[in-house]
């Protein structure tokens, strides 16, 4: 099971890109720790929005909400993969 939207998919059709996302946000009650995981998520994308309002230059904090999202979606599939796992 793919997790990936991608930016055209948000872009064109971003209710279904929601359903998707929110659909794989669902195992996030099996992680070990998934305030310690989603906290840092909603900081960075606080920052992004506020580095972002008003200002025509790079995104200050993208690169760190990239790499939050990006850890949080290792340990959604980690955790996906261990079910299947654990059903064969």
């Amino acid at each position: 099971m793919g997790w990936l939207i991608g930016r055209t998919a948000a872009m064109s059709d971003p209710e279904a890109a929601r359903r998707k996302a929110l659909e794989k946000l669902r195992g996030l009650a099996e992680m070990d720790d998934p305030e310690g995981v989603v906290v840092p998520i909603l900081l960075d994308a606080i920052l992004l929005v506020e580095s972002y309002r008003g200002a025509r230059h790079q995104i200050t904090f993208l690169d760190d909400l990239t790499a939050s999202v990006d850890a949080l979606l290792r340990e959604m599939t980690i955790l996906e993969k261990s079910k299947d796992w654990a059903a064969e």
